[in-house]
This record gives structure tokens, sequence and C-alpha cells, in this order.
């Protein structure tokens, strides 16, 4: 798989370092660490990134 277009959410700060980042790889939704991006990333299914996000924004799951 080649290197995935990473992107940070629109809420960060443009010099903001702690973040999660994210990009699509094929079917599945990529993440990873904006402070250490050279680390391994990991994957989720995009239903679950989809059922993640959500309960986020519902306020079903407390953002910290």
């Amino acid at each position: 798989m080649s290197e995935p277009k990473w992107r940070k959410s629109s809420y960060s700060e443009a010099s903001a370092n702690a973040c999660v980042e994210m990009a699509t790889a094929g079917p599945l939704i990529a993440l990873r660490d904006s402070k250490h991006p050279e680390l391994p990333w990991t994957t989720v299914s995009r239903a679950a990134w989809s059922e993640f996000t959500g309960a986020l924004g519902t306020g079903a799951l407390p953002a910290r």
C-alpha cells in the first residue's frame, strides 16, 4: 500500500502537534499520532470510523 495522504481535523490549530491524523487507505481509515508520524499507524473500517465520529458529534462519547 502506498503512503496515505494524511490530514488533521479542521478543528486542529495550524501549529498544533497533539493531533490524530487520518487518511483513507482503500476501504479503511488510517490513523496516526501527529507527534510521531514515523511510528506505525493503525486502520479501522469506514463503518467503525463513522460510528465513532457520530458518537462524538452527538455527545454519546465525550471528547477529551
